[in-house]
């Protein structure tokens, strides 16, 4: 295969969403900082939702982006704990996927303590092609063709032949 084609992981975003903040959310934190090895950025209410009790610009979550080996390696933990299989709705037109973990627990190394709870976590996969950077550079910068552009198919081939995932 052209190595220009082969797609290959930009970046894995992993986001709790506590839903307020204080106390909860500073646990969170330091939960996902503990579990992928670096630090956390909070995420902050984009609206306010009064049923909820949320305000706008509240942080209510946190997140964290990996790139590079560290990456791969959080990807390949994290597909173990789903029993590496995917739904094709996980997957978008662009080429990227998404899914949850509904406990931190299932993560090696982390047991259940009372005092922290039991949090969840979205991870969310992008991929991307070799090239791609042209579309963001600053000089010179241009639109990616459509040939080029990832699709959904592609994103499953990768699952499936790359990460030995299994799409249902």
């Amino acid at each position: 295969m052209n190595p220009m084609r082969t797609p290959s992981i930009e970046k894995i975003t992993v986001h709790i969403g506590v839903g307020e903040s204080g106390e909860r959310l500073a646990k969170a934190e330091a939960l996902l900082e503990s579990i992928v090895g670096q630090k956390t950025v909070r995420t902050i209410a984009k609206k306010t939702i009064p049923a909820f009790s949320i305000k706008k610009f509240e942080p209510i979550g946190c997140k964290a982006t990996l790139r590079g080996s560290r990456a791969e390696e959080f990807l390949k933990t994290s597909l173990k704990i789903i029993e590496n299989k995917l739904a094709e709705s996980q997957f978008d037109k662009n080429g990227n996927f998404s899914f949850g973990i509904e406990e931190h627990t299932d993560y090696p190394g982390m047991k259940y303590d009372p005092s922290i709870g039991i949090y969840g976590m979205d991870i969310n996969v992008a991929l991307k092609r070799a090239g791609y950077r042209v579309a963001r550079r600053s000089i010179q910068n241009h639109k990616i063709p459509q040939k080029h552009r990832l699709t959904k198919e592609d994103a499953i081939y990768f699952a499936k032949e790359t990460l030995g995932a299994e799409v249902v």
